[in-house]
């Protein structure tokens, strides 16, 4: 073969893994609950408590329980979010004008910090509560799970 075809071929091979490399990384995978509605978000956790209480055997006293480690994570989650819809925006207009706004970003840093405190014992003791509760089998699978790759979350 010609030294110019194998020249472009390779180019032409090159070129079309460069653009389904960058094709591939503009696809946005979303966090878990970030575009999702209230009524998503309520059926995702309800399908997630299901499923921990299924792979663990829970009781009604343990279910009830890990109902209240999720509201508590939730409103943690909800305090740390404030009243933003889009955080991206927040970090966008840090970088809008000519400098940074570092002002701004310790604002945000010390609402962030302040909101992760503050509900931070009410996750630790939900979380507590829900695990102290389990049978010593149902730790162990706990602890397995946590050691695996993926945990309970993986889909495949």
């Amino acid at each position: 073969m010609k030294h110019w075809i194998k020249r472009t071929l390779f180019s032409l091979l090159g070129a079309s893994i460069l653009v389904g490399g960058l094709t591939a990384c503009g696809h946005q995978r979303h966090a878990f609950g970030s575009n999702m509605s209230a009524e998503d978000q309520a059926q995702m956790r309800g399908k997630i408590i299901e499923r921990v209480a299924g792979k663990l055997d829970l009781n009604a006293e343990q279910k009830q329980r890990l109902n209240v480690l999720a509201d508590k994570l939730q409103e943690q989650r909800t305090a740390l979010m404030g009243n933003t819809t889009n955080p991206r925006t927040e970090m966008q207009a840090l970088v809008a004008g000519d400098k940074f706004d570092r002002s701004r970003a310790q604002t945000l840093l010390t609402e962030k910090t302040a909101a992760v405190t503050a509900k931070s014992p009410e996750v630790i003791t939900a979380l507590a509560d829900f695990y102290d509760s389990l049978t010593p089998a149902q730790q162990t699978k706990v602890r397995e799970a946590m050691q695996g790759r993926h945990g309970w979350w993986h889909r495949g």
